[in-house]
């Protein structure tokens, strides 16, 4: 508490939108990003369906998730993003039962993980563990090789750029499991279906993917 108190007081949050102190994401700006109330069903030949809690093309948004996997790399946001895919889902009519699911956060390569200093899905991910009291799978889903950034990419290339880069472990303790599958952004979806995929071929039975964002 008392470290906790001393960081607040040299490095004081200011919320993103309106800068008022306490919070990188204050109350009343968090109200104006319009949480997605609904959700809309959605099916991939490896991942069975998609929860994501707001518009990524909201200017706050942006600015939030920018501010968390690059510069200045704001690990503390995971709080405030993770709280929105929370509300999303105190918000929906029909809430799901996650209760025999694990989370299963999308990796980085060793090379970006240690230039950022955190892997923002891991993040969000334990945040959401804590709420939701299940477990975060944290180095069962890796990824073995450098890849160019999805978001300069086309749409194909995406797709050539994100094939087997990533790989299983213990695959004995992935099978049968009903995985949660944790990243940021939700954009042409490459990366997450490759993710389900290699999942579902470790003898997974179920993936869904939970983003705070879709493009």
């Amino acid at each position: 508490m008392a470290k906790n108190f001393l960081l607040n007081l040299l490095f004081p949050k200011f919320c993103f939108n309106c800068q008022k102190e306490g919070t990188y994401l204050c109350l009343d700006c968090e109200a104006v990003l319009d949480i997605n109330r609904f959700h809309k069903p959605f099916s991939d030949q490896h991942l069975n369906d998609l929860y994501w809690a707001v518009d990524y093309q909201k200017p706050l948004i942006r600015k939030l998730i920018h501010s968390f996997k690059h510069k200045p790399f704001i690990k503390e946001l995971s709080k405030s993003l993770s709280l929105l895919i929370i509300n999303h889902f105190q918000l929906i009519e029909k809430k799901p039962d996650f209760s025999d699911f694990v989370l299963i956060p999308v990796p980085l390569d060793q090379k970006t993980l240690r230039r950022r200093g955190f892997n923002q899905a891991q993040e969000l991910s334990q945040q959401l563990s804590l709420t939701w009291n299940i477990p975060s799978l944290n180095d069962y889903l890796i990824k073995i090789k450098k890849t160019f950034l999805q978001s300069q990419l086309a749409k194909q290339e995406r797709l050539g750029n994100i094939r087997n880069a990533f790989l299983v472990k213990n695959q004995e303790k992935i099978k049968n499991k009903k995985i949660l599958l944790v990243d940021d952004i939700f954009a042409t979806g490459a990366t997450m279906k490759e993710c389900a995929y290699i999942l579902k071929k470790a003898g997974a039975q179920q993936v869904i993917g939970l983003v705070i964002a879709r493009d």
